[in-house]
């Protein structure tokens, strides 16, 4: 799992069948002290997220595992919302 934080939402009218329903956000990941790292990621949402808010995401096969037996085409997914971390 990965850190990220949710800068927007993406729509698209056209797409897989097995999307529809499904909401995509624009993930930022992020290192653990909050500076971005890496490049933006579109990933399928399972949990509700929204703009603003930290988020745990996966990539990989595992992206599609929230929605068995369902399998859209996706790479990435989030599956939990952060409420806070602490750095010691």
């Amino acid at each position: 799992m990965q850190l990220a934080r949710v800068i927007g939402n993406v729509v698209s009218t056209v797409k897989d069948a097995n999307l529809d329903g499904h909401k995509l956000l624009m993930l930022q990941p992020i290192a653990p002290d909050r500076k971005a790292v890496g490049r933006t990621v579109v990933a399928l949402d399972a949990v509700g997220a929204g703009v603003g808010e930290h988020v745990f995401f996966v990539r990989g096969r595992e992206a599609t595992f929230p929605f068995f037996p369902g399998e859209p085409p996706a790479d990435a997914c989030v599956v939990g919302i952060v409420d806070h971390w602490d750095l010691e």
